[in-house]
């Protein structure tokens, strides 16, 4: 498959939303506000801490993962954050999110910035989990908490 790899744009924003939205639906069950993603995906594209890449088949977005920036002290550089990744269920298992993740490593050995790739993923996500060791990513030992509600 012939993907072109390319920074999302603004008017990507609502395709981008749409695949956020369908992804919390499938991995966690959850009815995400689509006004609500549609703003956090037109910010993050006016951040300089975030980029989202797209997989582009025949001028069809395919796939998609956002990067965010988190400082490392104990490393003085940057990890990268992979999130938002989303593959069109009918590209699965054609080695669209290999070429995305295959870019984003890329850039991350040529910046002596980037320190390391992370992502998280659900815990019965059984097919993400063997996607990503399948890609030489191991589990870092680290469980995620979070607090949320904080406005």
């Amino acid at each position: 498959m012939n993907l072109k790899i390319r920074k999302a744009i603004k008017s990507d924003v609502s395709l981008l939303a749409k695949n956020n939205q369908a992804l919390a639906k499938e991995t966690e069950n959850i009815n995400l506000k689509l006004d609500t993603i549609i703003s956090g995906v037109s910010n993050s594209l006016d951040r300089e801490d975030c980029h989202y890449f797209i997989a582009e088949f025949n001028e069809i977005l395919v796939g998609q993962t956002l990067i965010t920036y988190e400082w490392s002290d104990w490393r003085n550089g940057l990890i990268w954050w992979m999130q938002s990744v989303y593959v069109l269920t009918n590209f699965r298992r054609q080695g669209v999110f290999r070429t995305l993740f295959n870019h984003i490593e890329n850039l991350a050995r040529n910046n002596p910035k980037v320190k390391a790739l992370r992502l998280y993923v659900i815990q019965n996500n059984y097919s993400g989990i063997k996607t990503y060791e399948n890609l030489g990513m191991n589990h870092s030992g680290y469980i995620v908490f979070e607090k949320e509600n904080l406005d």
